[in-house]
């Protein structure tokens, strides 16, 4: 199933994606999208659920996300344009709760930002605790999958000392969804096409099959340094493409630019770029 969240930021309602890509409210039966309660829905009667207008906005897939766990440089061609080398272990980092934002939001740029740039990742749902869990057993903590963007900084990420959250942290650095795709629907997570263009031209072409360090892989290595609770979620590292990377000379992001991007089976994503301004106290995602 493919699960949604629709409506203005921070009043979210339930949905989910019927066979005719149309927006079915859940209201009725849950009060919001989480990986405890999507469980009891395996035989929900969707031609019976309300549709929703079309056009809503679609914030962040899942609520309840306590952390965002990131896999950096698991693409060996991504490692190589960043003039850095190939990682022997997953390369780990953190992304904060207040990046998270819908997949069709405004990105707003740091204040002067300089070096932001894309990254287009497969985003992974924890749907059970793993602490220490082998690989053998991974997936089976997995409740979903997902597209996000790794928003980045680059020269915060990598020109103020030597933590990478610097730059990977910001407000809207985190567009997810549009759906959280359940593993019924994506027989092999090893095997999906990814994309990413920027003002119409493509920027990142790659399949999930060339990550160094698969899905099983991640999960696994990850709770054996952070306990991954449902709700948690992980993305997987992007394949080669970045602005930064690019000859003769990089491109960076700027406002008035349009983000595309997408993941065979789980949705696509499309972000205005904006410059800095106030938000206020809202509510991330």
């Amino acid at each position: 199933m493919k699960f949604v969240r629709h409506g203005q930021r921070g009043s979210e309602k339930p949905g989910l994606i019927d066979a005719q890509g149309r927006v079915r409210d859940l209201s009725g039966l849950m009060d919001d999208i989480t990986v405890q309660g999507i469980a009891a829905l395996e035989a929900v009667d969707v031609e019976r659920l309300p549709t929703v207008a079309e056009g809503v906005r679609l914030g962040v897939p899942v609520s309840g996300i306590g952390k965002i766990v990131a896999i950096g440089l698991n693409y060996a061609d991504h490692a190589r344009e960043s003039n850095l080398p190939i990682p022997t272990e997953p390369v780990m980092f953190m992304k904060a709760l207040s990046s998270l934002t819908g997949p069709y939001d405004e990105v707003m740029l740091p204040q002067g930002s300089t070096h932001s740039d894309w990254e287009v990742e497969l985003g992974v749902v924890i749907g059970k605790t793993a602490r220490y869990v082998e690989q053998a057993d991974a997936l089976a903590h997995v409740a979903g999958y997902t597209v996000a963007n790794d928003v980045s900084e680059r020269f915060n990420q990598k020109q103020r000392g030597s933590q990478w959250s610097k730059g990977k942290g910001h407000d809207t650095f985190c567009p997810v969804g549009p759906w959280l795709v359940t593993p019924d629907e994506v027989p092999d997570a090893q095997a999906l096409d990814m994309f990413l263009d920027l003002n119409g031209a493509r920027m990142q072409t790659g399949n999930t099959t060339t990550m160094i360090f698969p899905v099983a892989e991640i999960v696994a290595y990850v709770s054996r340094f952070v306990t991954l609770y449902p709700g948690d979620l992980l993305i997987t590292g992007t394949p080669p493409g970045v602005g930064e990377g690019k000859k003769p000379q990089p491109i960076f992001l700027k406002e008035g630019d349009v983000m595309r991007l997408g993941i065979t089976g789980l949705g696509e994503q499309r972000q205005n770029v904006v410059g800095w301004r106030h938000l206020g106290d809202g509510v991330p995602g």
